[in-house]
């Protein structure tokens, strides 16, 4: 009730919050909402503005662009989520470990995240997704991989600083293992920085996501994101700027709310820290 109480107080997180419920309802009802197939293509209608048979008017094929934003929702949305969620598990796994059990076997483990991280993130995704293959998965994959390094760091940070309290003392001299004290003591005492964590990794990864759909290494046509999209519009920015403006402002909003909401929540969540000791 707390949490929920200071993010009450904050307009901009609300409206964050509302924001993103109402992308991601858009995104679920994508199947009834979308006035065309996502891939319905109408040679008569090639490159249409807006118009009351088309809202956001048409792509180069003729595909209506509202039916493929709110289809694109669905794959941007998802690979933001599931990104982000896959870092925050490896990353969080590796870096607990790496700072629970510290000393030699924590310097080499943390050598391996530089050596990651220290590596360019579009040329480990451009080699993985060429290795594996153009596809929803192996870009899912690949993302996970060059992003789960800055959670552990953050993780490991957490851990060091929180297993030499008394309450971590006082359950290993009462024989607890050390699976039990980092899941039912040390977790739950460093799990607010890892939701603030979540909260920008989702943004962090739609960007990526988009990044790749704009240079081409993204999803193959015909299926839509917001990056794909916006990729078609910046080929034709100069005489069809429609093309871009909707799949633009969707990657902008959904970002700027996850920051405004993270920012919200790490706002609530510090002065929680430490409550839950045991």
């Amino acid at each position: 009730m707390t949490i929920w109480h200071e993010l009450t107080r904050n307009r901009l997180a609300l409206a964050s919050l509302a924001l993103l419920g109402l992308f991601g309802l858009l995104a679920l009802a994508a199947p009834w909402m979308a006035p065309y197939p996502y891939d319905a293509t109408d040679p008569a209608r090639l490159l249409e503005g807006p118009s009351w048979d088309h809202w956001l008017g048409t792509d180069r094929l003729g595909r209506d662009l509202l039916s493929r934003l709110l289809y694109g929702a669905r794959l941007s949305l998802a690979v933001g989520i599931v990104t982000a969620v896959g870092a925050l598990l490896i990353g969080t796994t590796y870096g607990g470990v790496s700072g629970y059990i510290g000393g030699r076997c924590d310097q080499a483990m943390m050598r391996v995240v530089d050596v990651l991280y220290a590596l360019p993130d579009l040329l480990v995704i451009i080699l993985l997704t060429v290795w594996l293959g153009r596809s929803l998965g192996s870009i899912l994959l690949a993302m996970v991989l060059v992003s789960w390094v800055t959670v552990a760091r953050i993780a490991r940070g957490e851990v060091l600083a929180v297993r030499e309290l008394p309450f971590v003392e006082a359950a290993r001299a009462l024989g607890a293992g050390h699976g039990r004290i980092l899941l039912r003591h040390i977790l739950p005492n460093i799990w607010a920085p890892l939701l603030v964590t979540l909260t920008v990794r989702v943004p962090s990864a739609i960007l990526l996501e988009s990044t790749l759909s704009f240079l081409g290494l993204g999803l193959a046509p015909p299926f839509a994101s917001w990056g794909t999209l916006a990729n078609d519009g910046w080929t034709a920015l100069r005489f069809y700027p429609h093309l871009i403006l909707a799949p633009g402002a969707a990657i902008f909003l959904t970002v700027i709310s996850f920051n405004f909401l993270g920012d919200a929540l790490r706002d609530a969540l510090e002065p929680t820290r430490g409550r839950t000791a045991r």
